[in-house]
């Protein structure tokens, strides 16, 4: 589980992080939504340690990683996996080099050890044969594919996701939802997703944040997100003859 309490951020004059208190569930997807511009992506850095805070506590399993030291927060990288929006792959290593660099930087296998590590991880995304491929070589499905089975490669206990399914289409995307989805029930992770796919909202989003204007807007599930009155939450949902449908749909599956 990962707690945030009282977060506040800031770059400058300009607070991108107002308060932000939440918590996010082991074993469930969580979901963070917003407009671009809302924050959503800068309280992704600040939990993996990418961006700092001017305050608060970000707690990874009662542990706040704002007051560890260095060697503890070393440690802690070591049990997150991050997919990243753009894959960011390696060109210059074939799809099994890309799986095992995280291996060779946080662990002390040895080569035989990492091969079967890697050849489970991407078995498990259903790639077992592209182990020689170059990242030119893989659509872009297949590349996020990959940069999953990187990201559990070292079995994390935490998964962050940024906007996993940018740039896929419908069909791929779905396929991504639910291979994050199943490793996240399957290996109890906590995991994290950022992203404005309305599809993945409604799709696999247990547990879900709205962030708006730098705050915390909305909090719920994707079936009771069919159902607020809170009027930023609607327009940013539901402002088009699609996602209207979309919504109209899902109502009609949770009153059968």
């Amino acid at each position: 589980m990962i707690e945030i309490k009282k977060l506040y951020k800031s770059f400058g004059d300009k607070t991108v992080l107002n308060n932000i208190n939440a918590v996010f569930e082991t074993g469930k997807t969580n979901l963070t939504i917003g407009r671009s511009g809302s924050g959503k992506t800068v309280l992704m850095k600040t939990m993996v340690g990418l961006e700092t805070i001017n305050s608060g506590q970000i707690l990874f399993d009662g542990k706040d990683m704002v007051s560890m030291s260095k060697k503890e927060r070393h440690l802690l990288r070591e049990s997150i996996g991050m997919v990243f929006q753009n894959g960011a792959l390696f060109d210059s290593m074939n799809v099994a080099d890309n799986v095992r660099f995280p291996l060779r930087m946080f662990t002390n296998m040895t080569a035989g050890e990492m091969d079967k590590r890697v050849d489970f991880c991407l078995d498990r995304v259903n790639l077992g044969n592209v182990h020689t491929f170059t990242t030119s070589e893989l659509s872009g499905g297949m590349r996020k594919r990959v940069a999953i089975a990187r990201a559990i490669v070292t079995n994390p206990k935490y998964l962050f996701c940024d906007e996993p399914n940018s740039g896929l289409d419908p069909q791929t995307s779905i396929l991504i939802d639910n291979l994050i989805k199943e490793i996240t029930e399957e290996y109890n992770i906590t995991t994290v997703v950022n992203t404005h796919d309305m599809n993945s909202v409604m799709g696999i989003g247990e547990h879900i944040i709205f962030i708006h204007q730098g705050n915390l807007w909305w909090e719920g599930t994707r079936n009771e997100i069919t159902n607020t009155t809170n009027q930023e939450l609607n327009d940013f949902m539901f402002n088009n003859e699609l996602t209207k449908l979309l919504k109209a749909s899902v109502l009609e599956k949770t009153v059968k």
